[in-house]
């Protein structure tokens, strides 16, 4: 498999780095939190023992706080730092996928007698648009009828049967997609509702169309408030083939979409080629089916995706668990140039990388699960998490990471902190017991911060302003007490 991923660099050199991190004394100048943070949790009726904390100078052997910065706990989609910055390493920011199209048979006139495959290299970002540039590529190159099948190779990835539902019980959410070596626009589709008051009525706007998939075209308007407006639409999500909306829109929302996981994800590729063949006006007398390269193929093209830190970009500011699912398994692919990627083998990858930059010893209380943190056994330390930021600060994809990370008060997963605009740039994090922020902080005097900030608790979501708190102490370059 390795004509379907190409390698741009790497960062080899970074061994004599990540030896001085390990090597650098590390003193904690705080051991109790700030009065203003101490506040906030009492507020939110949490206790301090909740919550753990690392606060460091970046390039200094000095922790400015640490609060039981040793526990291992939950980090949620934290842990995206860490399969970012381990692919960044890796594989270096140019690094892109290569998604293979190969042809069985003659082209003549316009006409494959034969199969089309489409081999899936693991690409994340193989959305709507470049689903849509890769059939029409194929006309240009000459295929306008397929007299066979177009068979969906998806053999990269060998992965265990789980339900979307597992994790939460809510298959219909878009973040609980599994992972797939042929990932098509995350197995989701868009509705966009459009109010026509003229006649009651909102339109609705399906992206993508599926084949052999209908879809309520209208759905009446209703003259109420605009909360909840999705849950008043009251979609029918259970039958694959038919999508029907029970309730009614708010007028007051005006034009509006929301995006759900498709109800069959089994057949959701085959039902987006097909469709997608269709429009360009491309005929086919087979099937849209898994299937695998046969033998005597040829490579008709390669669809390259977008650079490695493009990816990563849309990974961390908006905390896309399916993209970070394909760029975790396919770390997988270092060690197992050949044969299908087991989440083992990414496991091992990932272990591996934690281990040459953080030591054995400083992975104790480390459980790494899956790479996008949608898991209840992930486990880091704050002290961890903070060394390893401290090491990425000085490699040379710092500027890639730290620019991926959503920035306070200004875009992605922080544009309504309440945290100093533009000062923080903070990976976040949530899950039903778990909140989180950790990425780094310019200080008032200057200098930049390496802060973690970790909450495990049933009611940790009502703690964020004690994050914000913690913020705003850091930026001060407040005395310690």
């Amino acid at each position: 498999m390795l004509n379907t991923l190409r390698r741009t660099g790497g960062s080899p050199a970074l061994a004599p780095l990540a030896a001085l991190c390990l090597s650098l004394p590390l003193t904690t100048l705080a051991q109790d939190l700030p009065a203003e943070v101490e506040a906030a949790l009492r507020r939110a009726k949490l206790p301090e023992s909740a919550l753990v904390v690392a606060v460091q100078e970046v390039g200094s052997g000095s922790q400015k706080l640490g609060w039981r910065e040793r526990e291992p706990v939950n980090p949620a989609s934290v842990f995206k730092l860490v399969t970012t910055y381990a692919a960044l390493d890796q594989w270096g920011p140019a690094w892109s996928w290569r998604t293979p199209v190969w042809v069985q048979g003659t082209v003549k006139d316009g006409v494959l007698e034969g199969n089309l495959i489409i081999k899936g290299s693991g690409d994340p970002s193989l959305v709507l648009e470049r689903v849509w540039l890769m059939l029409r590529r194929v006309q240009q190159l000459g295929i306008r009828e397929i007299r066979g099948d177009l068979l969906l190779d998806r053999s990269l990835f060998n992965l265990p049967v789980v339900s979307p539902k597992a994790f939460d019980d809510d298959a219909s959410q878009p973040y609980n997609v599994r992972p797939d070596a042929l990932m098509m626009n995350f197995k989701a589709v868009t509705y966009t509702f459009t109010p026509d008051t003229a006649r009651g009525l909102a339109l609705v706007q399906t992206d993508p169309p599926l084949a052999g998939v209908r879809t309520d075209e209208t759905v009446p308007l209703a003259a109420v408030p605009c909360e909840d407006w999705s849950a008043q639409l009251k979609p029918q999500w259970g039958e694959p083939k038919l999508m029907r909306f029970g309730g009614r829109y708010p007028v007051s929302c005006g034009e509006r979409s929301f995006s759900m996981a498709y109800g069959d994800p089994a057949s959701f590729n085959a039902r987006l080629v097909e469709a997608m063949w269709q429009q360009l006006g491309g005929r086919l007398s087979g099937q849209v089916k898994d299937g695998s390269v046969p033998p005597g193929s040829r490579l008709l093209f390669e669809q390259v995706s977008p650079p490695l830190q493009q990816v990563v970009r849309d990974i961390n500011k908006f905390s896309n668990n399916v993209m970070a699912e394909q760029v975790f398994l396919s770390l997988g692919l270092a060690d197992k140039p050949a044969g299908a990627i087991t989440p083992d083998d990414a496991r091992e990858q990932v272990r591996r990388f934690l281990a040459s930059r953080l030591g054995e010893e400083g992975l104790k209380g480390w459980v790494v699960d899956n790479g996008s943190g949608l898991s209840r056994d992930n486990r880091l330390t704050a002290q961890g998490l903070s060394r390893l930021l401290q090491q990425a600060w000085s490699s040379p994809v710092m500027a890639e990471l730290m620019s991926s990370l959503p920035i306070s008060g200004v875009d992605g997963t922080l544009r309504r902190s309440k945290a100093p605009q533009g000062r923080a740039h903070l990976k976040t994090g949530s899950l039903r017991d778990v909140a989180a922020v950790a990425g780094y902080v310019l200080s008032n005097s200057g200098k930049r911060y390496v802060l973690v900030a970790i909450l495990n608790h049933p009611n940790a979501a009502a703690g964020r302003p004690a994050f914000d708190a913690l913020v705003q102490w850091t930026i001060r370059d407040a005395p310690t007490r």
